[in-house]
């Protein structure tokens, strides 16, 4: 993606926890919809993946002997070990993805102010936003707006890049939706305690849920089919399962 359209276009988060109401969720000021719905997909599944490779790892050649109770207290650290790392990792790489997309901005206005002809600096302009303007506009509505961002830019100073307190509460946004998210399918690991295969069983089944409402939801806000999207990502869920089933997962 070019330097303008991942500023304005591919971390819009920033933008939108600067403009939040007071009516908004403690989440929906640190993280937008879709980064949210990013990170609770990729927790549910990543957990998914856990909880099936578990059982293959722990009986290996014998999959079909009983599972000991203490496996499901194993089961459930690693898990949110596993489960936590993978925030951790996600909530770093937001915070520098975030800078380092405001480093590419800084980069763009050095090439624009090192532009030795408004010509060249209208090519660079149009370089970054011809893919975006093309379908809407025509060429000559494109130029005299490349003129007016020239010379708006070329007025700018650059400023040090840096994290900031967006990107650090970006990064914990994403920590805490990876934690949140996978909560509802460890209640089955806790109340079947004793009955491991149906505690497995039935976390898997609640993830299944949670990556249906998460695809729903996706779905909802993007303008897409929301049940097809959320069937999808459900399904996508089962054909793991039944993948790792003849595996002894």
């Amino acid at each position: 993606m070019s330097l303008v359209a991942r500023t304005a276009v591919a971390r819009p988060s920033h933008r939108n926890r600067q403009q939040s109401t007071p009516k908004e969720s403690f989440l929906g000021r640190l993280l937008d919809p879709i980064d949210r719905l990013s990170e609770t997909i990729f927790s549910i599944l990543i957990l998914l993946t856990f909880t099936l490779a578990f059982s293959i790892i722990k009986l290996g050649a014998n999959p079909d002997q009983p599972i000991p109770s203490t496996y499901v207290i194993e089961l459930m650290i690693g898990a949110a070990g596993a489960t936590l790392a993978w925030g951790l990792i996600d909530g770093i790489m937001y915070s520098l993805l975030s800078m380092f997309a405001r480093g590419e901005s800084h980069r763009l206005l050095q090439h624009l102010q090192a532009a030795t002809t408004e010509e060249e600096g209208i090519e660079i302009v149009a370089g970054e936003l011809d893919h975006i303007l093309e379908p809407i506009t025509g060429e000559e509505q494109r130029r005299v707006l490349y003129q007016d961002v020239l010379e708006h830019l070329r007025e700018g100073q650059p400023q040090p890049v840096r994290l900031s307190r967006e990107d650090i509460a970006g990064g914990f946004g994403s920590v805490l939706v990876a934690v949140l998210a996978v909560l509802p399918s460890f209640v089955p690991l806790v109340l079947f305690f004793n009955h491991p295969s149906l505690a497995i069983r039935a976390s898997n089944v609640v993830s299944f849920v949670m990556l249906f409402i998460a695809g729903y939801q996706w779905g909802k806000y993007t303008g897409s089919n929301a049940w097809a999207t959320g069937l999808l990502l459900a399904g996508i869920g089962a054909i793991m399962v039944l993948i790792a089933i003849p595996l002894g997962g």
